[in-house]
């Protein structure tokens, strides 16, 4: 611990008498200053000891000296050394009394104690407690590194628990806790979990202190990662501040546990490599070949019912480049998914693709849940109002049914599906279910096939705006009837050779023939295209 008030006064060579303040020198002391101004006061910084002989003082003066020691107090000095036979044979009442009435400690220095053996004193036990904390820093250090080894994560934090004599927790990409030690601590930790999300906002590294749960303790919140958006974050809570040893315990675990969470850059590219390989082979249909190649590093995945996911970013208005932001928008749900099958302990596959982002996951498992969270998350946001239309980045996600290895090629192609209806219709995700439930009037809407049934059907709105026919509701009529001839008249209000007549002008100026169901069924999206009512 650091030099105090009591431990110089033990200090056998000094020969230190208290005169006043005995029941506060326990007070650390963070440095010895020699100064003779009546007023020292803008050169203090707080926790000095004052030495002084009174040289340019009226020391005997009560009013003068309650002003002095007021002052001194007020500034942060925590003791004052007074040398006799100097100036003055003993120290001076008012001195004593001023120093008594504001619990200042007031020290009596012999006139064979130099000041500077005084200031020696203070600065070799700093230095030594300096060197304290630095060995016990160390000492954590290859403790905590031990555990790490040997005991990952969870070990560490129990060590580092130790180490700081409070408690620890470490948070995954999405903010959720990971491991606490102790365990109670767990309650706190998962209290945080705002705070944590608010400090993963701002760029690596980051730190930030807080209050714990309740003011129940101090808690220091530390990003991991070395990239710009963190992995990870330590939380560390404690009663007190820390000191310079549990300082260094928490900076060597920060070290630590982002070697642990941030792999190295080659290894997720070598990870990512195969990830691409298995997945071209499933897509090829050679599920035998992906599973020798995968071996253990995806577990059961390849074997059980799964799902494919499609993820596309698309930032600003109509931008289709790779950026920056793409690449945001992409990891984003890809730490989502990753981090909720850690969590669970599920195997998932994740490819980036350039712009695209492919995911293997279980079906019905915490990943998929995840990625559909995220999805859902984006559109409850596109509604902000303070998100400028066209400007701010946007993630589309297509969702395959549950697929087995035979059928992965069949699924991926299902996922691209969905998210092109999703790209159509606005939407953050659509799953393959919903385009199969669904109608598929929607798709008509896409401007190409607007474009293709105006140009088809132009030459029979040019002829009845002539006023000679009504050939475009007839069609429809006829169509919708699947064309019975009666049943369709009787719509229209018109005999049968009549319709029959007005089917073979539509023959006539399109120069195609109603017999081919090809025809008939072009016509009739064409119609749903133009006037879906």
């Amino acid at each position: 611990m650091p030099p105090t008030l009591a431990s110089l006064v033990h200090h056998s060579a000094l020969k230190l008498t208290v005169r006043a303040g005995e029941d506060r020198l326990d007070v650390p002391v963070r440095w010895a200053h020699v100064s003779e101004l009546a007023d020292p006061v803008p050169y203090m910084e707080g926790g000095e000891l004052l030495l002084i002989t009174a040289l340019k003082l009226d020391a005997e003066d009560p009013e003068v000296m309650r002003r002095y020691v007021k002052r001194l107090v007020g500034a942060g000095v925590v003791g004052l050394g007074f040398a006799v036979g100097v100036n003055y044979e003993d120290i001076p009442d008012a001195l004593v009394d001023a120093a008594e009435a504001e619990g200042l400690p007031l020290l009596e220095v012999p006139r064979r104690t130099p000041f500077l053996a005084i200031s020696k004193a203070v600065s070799a036990a700093i230095a030594a407690d300096q060197y304290r904390a630095v060995t016990a820093g160390f000492a954590a250090q290859r403790e905590l590194t031990r555990q790490a080894l040997n005991a990952g994560p969870e070990g560490l934090l129990s060590a580092l628990a130790a180490q700081v004599d409070g408690w620890a927790a470490l948070y995954d990409a999405s903010g959720a806790v990971v491991a606490t030690a102790p365990e109670w601590a767990g309650r706190r930790a998962a209290r945080l979990t705002a705070e944590v999300e608010r400090l993963r906002e701002r760029p690596a590294p980051a730190s930030s202190v807080v209050g714990g749960p309740d003011n129940e303790d101090r808690v220091e919140l530390h990003s991991l990662g070395t990239g710009r958006r963190p992995r990870a974050a330590l939380a560390v809570g404690t009663a007190a501040a820390l000191g310079t040893a549990e300082r260094y315990a928490v900076h060597s675990a920060i070290a630590l546990l982002t070697l642990t969470t941030e792999r190295s850059r080659s290894l997720q590219a070598a990870e990512q490599r195969v990830g691409a390989a298995v997945l071209r082979m499933l897509l090829a249909g050679e599920p035998d070949h992906a599973r020798a190649v995968a071996g253990d590093l995806y577990g059961g995945l390849l074997d059980a019912p799964f799902r494919v996911i499609v993820a596309e970013s698309v930032s600003g208005p109509a931008a289709r480049a790779h950026t920056e932001a793409d690449a945001d928008a992409l990891s984003g749900i890809a730490e989502a998914v990753e981090s909720a099958a850690a969590r669970s302990g599920e195997a998932v596959l994740v490819v980036p693709e350039g712009e695209r982002l492919v995911v293997l996951a279980g079906d019905g498992g915490a990943a998929v849940a995840a990625a559909t969270a995220y999805a859902a998350a984006l559109e409850a946001g596109r509604a902000l109002p303070e998100q400028a239309a066209g400007d701010e980045e946007e993630l589309v996600v297509g969702l395959s049914a549950p697929a087995g290895p035979i059928a992965a090629a069949t699924a991926y192609k299902q996922a691209e599906q969905a998210l092109s209806v999703a790209r159509r219709r606005g939407r953050v995700l659509v799953e393959h279910e919903q385009v199969a439930a669904g109608s598929v009037l929607p798709l008509l809407a896409d401007d190409a096939v607007k474009a293709f049934a105006d140009g088809l059907l132009r030459a029979l709105h040019e002829h009845d705006a002539t006023g000679r026919g009504d050939l475009v509701a007839s069609l429809r009529a006829w169509l919708s009837r699947h064309g019975q001839w009666d049943a369709a008249a009787a719509d229209l209000g018109v005999h049968r050779h009549t319709l029959r007549y007005r089917m073979r002008r539509v023959e006539e100026i399109l120069g195609r023939s109603l017999d081919d169901p090809d025809v008939r069924m072009e016509l009739w999206l064409a119609l749903k295209a133009t006037s879906p009512e």
